[in-house]
């Protein structure tokens, strides 16, 4: 029996050691993959020996990391002179890093005045995956809570500001994140997708989406949409605080100061509509 266990130990610290040689290995590849993304914004082009030179790794190795930053957009290659540059998908990644770098930095005045005019916590929340992560806050003079909610990530179907950002999801995406349960967080979240749709539609019609303690016990939210330039909703700025102040009737009005507010910081991001 010991010999048995010995045995099933050893086996686990070897699986262990090649997971970790594994994880190493993955570590390193990353890195050098970004090195070349760093080498290739220096010298504007290069080539795979060049390359391979400034990581002094060998040519096949260079060419393998080449291979797969250009099979997903992140550099492409001047097929007469075998020299490879940045691709499209590093704009793609350094506007996605923009636009939340600008919606920040602009939105900080506005999220201020609408905690000013509400009392209550004004929030900004942009896209995260499947979620929405809050970026910005400001904390009304009637707020009774010191809870801070930037960076947290937060359910798009349970929370205003993610209501609107999933509202605004072309229709096979919002699709495809309907399709999944629905997590739920107090006895008031929808979890039945076709209610849920039917909220996204008036959401849209309204401009506008409101959460009365779907989220948490005892927290009412509203939020509208942030507009870019091209009119792409970039996010949601929203106004939220006890049930018991915000209450449902109260909602209507203080999405209209969310709307203002969400135009304005629309018009600072260069939306014309």
């Amino acid at each position: 029996m010991a010999n048995t266990k010995d045995a099933a130990d050893a086996a686990d610290a070897a699986d262990q050691r090649a997971e970790e040689r594994r994880g190493a290995s993955s570590v390193q590849s990353v890195d050098r993959a970004v090195s070349v993304l760093e080498s290739l914004a220096r010298l504007g082009e290069a080539g795979v020996t060049e390359l391979a030179d400034e990581l002094g790794v060998h040519k096949s190795t260079a060419f393998r990391i080449l291979g797969v930053l250009e099979n997903r957009g992140l550099v492409e290659q001047e097929k007469e002179r075998g020299k490879y540059f940045l691709g499209a998908g590093v704009l793609r990644l350094a506007g996605a890093a923009a636009i939340r770098l600008d919606i920040s930095q602009e939105g900080q005045p506005v999220c201020r005045a609408l905690a000013d005019e509400t009392g209550e916590t004004a929030n900004i929340a942009v896209l995260d995956g499947d979620a929405a992560v809050n970026i910005m806050q400001a904390r009304g003079s009637a707020a009774v809570t010191a809870f801070n909610w930037l960076g947290r990530r937060t359910p798009l179907h349970a929370t205003a500001s993610g209501k609107v950002l999933l509202a605004h999801l072309p229709r096979e995406r919002r699709k495809a994140l309907l399709g999944r349960k629905l997590a739920r967080f107090t006895d008031g979240t929808l979890t039945t997708p076709a209610t849920v749709r039917e909220q996204l539609a008036a959401a849209r019609e309204d401009g506008f989406a409101c959460t009365t303690e779907e989220f948490e016990t005892g927290l009412n939210a509203v939020a509208a949409p942030v507009h870019a330039y091209d009119g792409t909703v970039i996010g949601a700025l929203g106004v939220s605080g006890p049930a018991y102040r915000m209450a449902r009737e109260h909602l209507p009005e203080l999405a209209k100061a969310a709307v203002k507010a969400a135009a304005e910081l629309s018009r600072r991001m260069g939306y014309g509509g």
